[in-house]
């Protein structure tokens, strides 16, 4: 895109007291606004830091609201939709990235070293939606690394990942490694290293596939919101003023 030649992005982050946390949250937003010279790309807070999502939206004018989230939980099902309204409903809301990740988690697996079975330890939901999604991406997970993998949640779901750990030792595994199913380091990953792994792989990070997950679903918005401007503009019966 040329310079000025598209809304503003706002990448949404769950918020994290980690120092570590929030300089991947920065890195994201500089790796993203590396490809797309034309797009101003802020970062907006779903929870716990400042500038909240609301506070980010509230200054700007049209935007796409990128949620950097890898489960439709509560999140981006209540608060995001929430924030957009807040700050006057001008933004749209893009697709979440997590669907495209899975290569990525399958990566940091690989870098930590395969197990005779993986553990994809994700944050957690109340959300039915929110667990069934993170079952589906362990079947995927699976296929991607070539070994059983399971299913665990650090909070609100189980099984809990020490117990996901157990169960796969109980049934013979000699090398249980857990596959981090989130985006940057926090409370969340520094307890996976408390379920007993043999192996915990870090946290997706910047990874490629995430810079290029954003700028997909950055995109998808702005050339949907792009071919509805053109049909209006050119349907019968629509008045158009010079």
């Amino acid at each position: 895109m040329s310079r000025q030649d598209g809304p503003d992005l706002v990448l949404a982050l769950h918020g994290t007291r980690s120092e570590a946390g929030q300089l991947v949250a920065g890195a994201l937003v500089a790796a993203v606004a590396s490809r797309l010279p034309g797009v101003r790309v802020h970062l907006g807070w779903a929870d716990v830091l400042t500038p909240t999502l609301t506070d980010v939206l509230a200054r700007l004018g049209d935007a796409v609201v990128v949620p950097c989230f890898l489960t439709a939980g509560y999140h981006v099902t209540s608060d995001l939709p929430a924030a957009v309204e807040a700050a006057g409903g001008r933004a749209m809301l893009a697709p979440l990235i997590g669907p495209g990740l899975l290569a990525a988690v399958a990566d940091r697996v690989r870098e930590a070293g395969v197990g005779d079975a993986v553990v994809l330890a994700a944050a957690g939901s109340r959300r039915a939606r929110s667990v069934a999604e993170v079952g589906r991406a362990a079947g995927a997970l699976a296929l991607l690394l070539g070994v059983p993998v399971v299913p665990a949640f650090v909070t609100s779901a189980r099984p809990g990942v020490g117990e996901a750990v157990a169960a796969l030792r109980a049934d013979g595994h000699r090398r249980v490694v857990v596959a981090s199913y989130l985006l940057a380091p926090g409370v969340f990953a520094d307890r996976l290293h408390e379920a007993g792994a043999d192996a915990v792989s870090a946290p997706i990070g910047v990874h490629p596939l995430v810079v290029e997950a954003a700028i997909s679903a950055y995109s998808c918005v702005v050339a949907e919101e792009h071919d509805t401007a053109a049909a209006l503009a050119t349907a019968p019966g629509v008045e158009r003023i010079a």
